[in-house]
């Protein structure tokens, strides 16, 4: 695997290391150290993405729809406006009282996938040094966005009224997919398979549905 990765970085110097254990508990940490990385190293792009690893992203829908929207105080995905703490242990997203006393959330986006404008990624990384680090990655960076004063910005569409940053898991159908942004919970082997057939035939999608599924 090694070998792999210094194959990888060698051919496309696209691997970027940092000191901290990559776990589920430092998410925070890692998304905090991205941000700060991109407001270092990428500050002339228009917009950053964060994505989880199982998510389908329909790149060209995404940059239909940045082309209209705000390049700075922006933030866009599956919003959050109810999230409540879950306050039993055993639960996954535990907090206790003593690491967030408040009895709701701010809005926040899912962590799944959202994008930012570039600019918040350094008002992010400022803000987070007046905010107390909670293990929920896309809890906090709302808590920062919060103290900047930036609320989330809903992407999706009125006729169907859907949202364009699905965080459910669908089964793969082309026309479905080209009309959203992201779709969770795939194998690397079923995004592989997906993308394949998804950028070859997306086009076909817009001037009729089509229900062929892989």
């Amino acid at each position: 695997i090694l070998y792999l990765l210094l194959e990888e970085n060698r051919a496309h110097a696209d691997i970027i290391q940092m000191d901290f254990q990559d776990s589920y508990q430092n998410l925070t940490i890692k998304t905090m150290m991205m941000m700060n990385w991109l407001s270092v190293y990428c500050s002339h792009a228009s917009y950053g993405m964060k994505v989880d690893a199982d998510i389908f992203v329909n790149v060209f829908r995404l940059v239909k729809h940045l082309r209209s929207s705000p390049r700075h105080s922006f933030i866009t995905g599956s919003i959050i406006s109810d999230g409540v703490p879950r306050r039993d242990s055993s639960s996954k997203w535990y907090l206790s009282k003593q690491q967030y006393p408040e009895d709701t959330f701010p809005w926040y986006v899912s962590g799944a996938g959202y994008v930012f404008s570039t600019d918040l990624a350094a008002r992010i990384s400022w803000a987070s040094t007046h905010v107390h680090m909670i293990p929920l990655e896309d809890v906090y960076v709302g808590l920062c966005l919060q103290v900047l004063g930036v609320r989330p910005v809903y992407s999706r569409t009125l006729i169907p009224f859907r949202n364009l940053f699905e965080i459910q898991h669908l089964e793969y159908d082309r026309c479905t997919f080209a009309k959203l942004i992201i779709v969770n919970h795939f194998k690397p082997s079923e995004l592989v398979h997906i993308w394949q057939d998804f950028s070859r035939y997306y086009a076909s999608c817009s001037d009729s549905i089509s229900n062929k599924k892989l």
